[in-house]
């Protein structure tokens, strides 16, 4: 993990602030974030349920609710570290794929009445339909751009009502030269 945030920690491993020292790094915190979400690991609750078992191997390890806010505080760094952990993964590909998944906000009857960015629009949930799962839906498109190898390059949330083609004319100039299937 340390080769991957050259430049973006100190040499303990924490973004630079006034106040005491974490004992349990920003560097820990990402690579928990990180193990977790590579196990599917969708609960905090869960994870520290499984953590109880290896409390001796990590004494300073913090609480959920330290962690989730730690996570919150430390997400422009995890994302930038992704990011460098991909540009070492990637094996100068030149075929992508982009798919599409429904993000559901609530049920259809809801859809009218929902006040989710009232106050910007362009942000707000929609109306969609997902031909794959033969179903209509009201909230977000979840697009993702992936390599060959597995590895997610690229990824954006739309309103349900924007079509994968105009996705792809956003993505585009990131990919020239290259296949996008």
């Amino acid at each position: 993990m340390q080769e991957f945030s050259t430049n973006l920690v100190n040499e303990l491993g924490n973004l630079p602030r006034p106040g005491v020292v974490p004992k349990f790094s920003d560097l820990e915190v990402i690579a928990l974030n990180l193990t977790a979400e590579n196990m599917s690991i969708d609960s905090e609750n869960y994870l520290f349920a499984l953590l109880e078992d290896y409390r001796n191997e990590m004494p300073n390890l913090i609480s959920r609710r330290q962690y989730n806010d730690r996570r919150k505080y430390t997400a422009d760094l995890c994302e930038r570290i992704r990011k460098r952990i991909v540009e070492c993964l990637d094996g100068s590909e030149d075929i992508f794929v982009i798919d599409s998944k429904p993000v559901k906000v609530c049920q259809l009857s809801r859809g009218k009445r929902n006040r989710m960015g009232m106050k910007e629009p362009e942000k707000a949930p929609d109306f969609g339909y997902c031909a794959a799962q033969s179903m209509y839906y009201y909230g977000y498109k979840l697009h993702a751009v992936c390599g060959v190898s597995g590895v997610i390059h690229s990824y954006d949330l739309t309103q349900a009502s924007v079509h994968d083609i105009h996705y792809l004319n956003d993505v585009g100039q990131d990919f020239f030269k290259c296949t996008v299937i």
